[in-house]
């Protein structure tokens, strides 16, 4: 029994690894891919996603979500607002690698878990403990630091957190997530984006057959390098805890800030550094307040009572 939980455990940070890192990684499969455009590249990113989308869930069989889906017009209204939200998050990020702008895409991702908090407390009222109020704070100097190193609000990076923390909190409405979630947002976009290259080939501004065999290649496999870290993610989720999850996402925007500094040698002046450094050290903080609330959620379980008889916020 403990060496099968043990193999999950390892299956599950496999998995885990993979879809983070793969996620990580991306600015090198976009950056290959400069010569067609952000707008190009998203566009054939949506179209070819919908093909990778049904392949996939006739190979799992999940067909089961789509009829009842059909008859509910609030959640469908939520599927095409967290389409629209996930496409502008990917535009800017595609975006961003063709402005040598790798640093400020990771940045975003780094703040999105502080922003994640902000959304709750603004929009569902939650209450924050201290430590997290200390990372929000922590987390707002950074913010006006970037803006003092960069002679501007870092715009690219908030707008790339604000659009994922936003379809986040929508995608989180619809009750679908991992493959039934990638399909729907497939669906709705397929359709908007085809068209757009229709109109971008009849216009001769197409790169799809001009470029050569890797470059049409590349824009065809975008489907796939879009839906592959997103099945590892689902397993990865259905194998190990939420804590340990929630640790392992710091994985992609590391592999960014790496990318930017080591391979695209994007600048990073000391008044940078100040900014990203105050960044992680609000993620310390909020890393060290989730370890601390597990830790004393599985003693009161183990206890025989609930984490909100033993805690209080702070």
């Amino acid at each position: 029994m403990v060496g099968a939980a043990e193999a999950r455990s390892r299956a599950g940070l496999a998995f885990g690894l993979g879809a983070f890192g793969m996620w990580g990684l991306l600015p090198l499969y976009w950056d290959r891919l400069e010569s067609a455009g952000a707008a190009e590249v998203i566009a054939h990113r949506m179209v070819w996603s919908l093909p990778t989308a049904l392949v996939l869930l006739a190979f799992a069989g999940e067909w089961s979500w789509i009829r009842p889906l059909l008859r509910q017009p609030r959640r469908l209204a939520l599927l095409a607002a967290s389409a629209v939200l996930i496409a502008v998050n990917w535009y800017l990020f595609i975006w961003a690698v063709g402005q040598d702008r790798v640093l400020e895409a990771s940045l975003g991702y780094f703040i999105n878990p502080l922003l994640t908090i902000a959304f709750g407390v603004l929009l569902l009222r939650e209450r924050l403990r201290r430590a997290q109020w200390a990372a929000v704070g922590i987390g707002v100097l950074a913010v006006l630091v970037m803006t003092l190193a960069y002679g501007q609000v870092p715009w690219v990076s908030l707008a790339i957190s604000v659009s994922f923390g936003l379809y986040g909190l929508v995608k989180k409405q619809t009750g679908l997530d991992g493959l039934a979630g990638f399909s729907a947002d497939s669906a709705l976009q397929f359709l908007p984006a085809l068209a757009f290259l229709v109109v971008l080939t009849a216009r001769g501004d197409s790169t799809f057959t001009g470029e050569g065999a890797g470059h049409t290649a590349l824009l065809v496999c975008s489907g796939l390098a879009t839906a592959l870290p997103l099945i590892f993610f689902g397993a990865a989720a259905l194998r190990l805890p939420l804590a340990t999850l929630g640790l392992m996402q710091y994985l992609t925007p590391v592999t960014m800030f790496l990318l930017g500094l080591l391979v695209f040698h994007e600048e990073m002046p000391p008044e940078r550094w100040a900014g990203f450094l105050l960044v992680w050290l609000a993620l310390t903080v909020l890393t060290w307040d989730l370890l601390r609330q597990a830790r004393r959620g599985r003693r009161a379980a183990a206890a025989g009572r609930t984490p909100a008889e033993t805690t209080h916020a702070g």
